[in-house]
C-alpha cells in the first residue's frame, strides 16, 4: 500500500479538490464538527444520565456501557426519552455568534457542498448556513426526502433531529434497527453514495456505527461486479493510524492523516488546504473566485 494511502499527497488531494469542485463530493460529519465549537461530549451526555439515574461511578466507567445502552436504560427506568431529548436540546444550542467565529464551519460553508450528512443532533451546521444568509433544505425522515427541492444544498440528519422525536436515533434498540440498512435516508445514502465521492470528517474509527456503515458501502460495489467504477472516497483522522488505514483500505477508503495537531486544529488545516485546491481549480478553469 503506498504513502498516499495514509497522507493527504498532492495527487490525493488533487483528486478530492476535483470531486469537490465539480460538485461530486459528499461531506459526512461527525461529533468532530460540534465538539469544535463547544458542544457537549458523548462523554458528557453519558455523566448527565448516569447523574440523573444515580448511578454509580464504575458502572458507568464500564467500557460497555456506551451511551446507547444507558440512554436504553434511562427509557426503560423513565418510560421514554422525552425528558433526555429535552435536555439535549437544551445544552446543544448555539449563540450565532459562536457559529459566525467557528473556522470549521465556515470551511465548510466555503466548500460547498451539494449534500452534508451529520450524525449530529445539534443544529450547528443548518445554524451556519442561516448566519451566511445561505439557503438549504434539512433531511431527517421520508416527508422531507419527498418535499426536497432540486438545486439546494441538502443537510441530512442522519440519526434525526430533535424537530421530529421519531427519527432520533440514540438508544441501542434505535442503532440495532438501523443496521439493517433500509430506512429511507439509508436508502437514499446508498443512491448518494453510489455515484459521489464521501469525505468523513469528525470521526473515530472506532465508531461502530460509521465502520458498519463504510463497509456496507464496501460491500455495494464489490457485489455490483463494477467496483473499478467507484468513486473514490475519503476519511480524515487527525493523527495517522496504520491499523486503520490499512482496514479502511481493504473496503476502498483512502484515510487521510493529519500533522498530529489537536483534532480541531489538524481538520481546520486539512480542510483549509482542500479550500485552497478547490478555488486555485476554478482559477485555472477561469471561473473567477466565486463558489468554493
Amino acid at each position: 500500500m503506498d504513502a498516499a494511502s495514509f497522507h493527504p499527497a498532492v495527487a490525493v488531494i488533487d483528486d478530492l479538490a476535483h470531486a469537490v469542485h465539480e460538485r461530486r463530493a459528499i461531506l459526512f460529519a461527525g461529533a468532530g464538527l460540534s465538539i469544535s465549537i463547544g458542544l457537549p461530549s458523548w462523554r458528557e451526555l453519558i455523566g448527565h444520565m448516569a447523574a440523573e439515574l444515580d448511578l454509580p461511578e464504575e458502572l458507568v466507567s464500564d467500557s460497555a456501557s456506551t451511551y446507547s445502552a444507558l440512554a436504553e436504560y434511562y427509557r426503560i427506568r423513565q418510560g421514554s426519552i422525552g425528558p433526555l431529548r429535552s435536555w439535549m436540546d437544551r445544552s446543544w444550542r448555539i449563540p450565532e455568534e459562536r457559529i459566525r467565529d467557528s473556522c470549521l464551519h465556515r470551511l465548510v460553508l466555503d466548500l460547498d457542498f451539494p449534500i452534508i450528512y451529520t450524525t449530529n443532533y445539534d443544529r450547528s451546521v443548518e445554524a451556519a448556513y442561516e448566519a451566511a444568509g445561505r439557503p438549504y433544505v434539512k433531511i431527517a425522515n421520508g416527508r422531507d426526502i419527498a418535499r426536497a427541492r432540486e438545486g439546494v444544498p441538502q443537510i441530512v440528519k442522519f440519526h434525526g433531529d430533535f424537530d421530529d422525536d421519531q427519527s432520533l436515533v440514540i438508544t441501542e434498540t434505535d442503532y440495532f434497527n438501523r443496521l439493517g440498512f433500509d430506512t429511507p435516508l439509508d436508502i437514499k445514502f446508498r443512491s448518494d453514495a453510489l455515484g459521489k465521492t464521501v469525505l468523513f470528517v469528525g470521526y473515530s474509527m472506532g465508531d461502530l456505527n460509521i465502520r458498519l456503515l463504510l463497509h456496507r458501502l464496501w460491500r455495494t460495489w464489490s457485489t455490483s461486479g463494477f467496483e473499478r467504477e467507484r468513486p473514490r472516497s475519503f476519511v480524515f483522522m487527525a493523527r495517522h493510524n496504520p491499523v486503520q488505514a490499512a482496514i479502511l483500505a481493504q473496503w476502498g477508503i483512502t484515510t487521510l492523516a493529519g500533522e498530529g495537531e489537536e483534532p480541531g486544529a489538524a481538520l481546520a488545516t486539512f480542510l483549509t488546504g482542500l479550500r485552497d485546491r478547490v478555488r486555485a481549480l476554478g482559477e485555472e478553469k477561469g471561473e473567477g473566485k466565486g463558489g468554493a
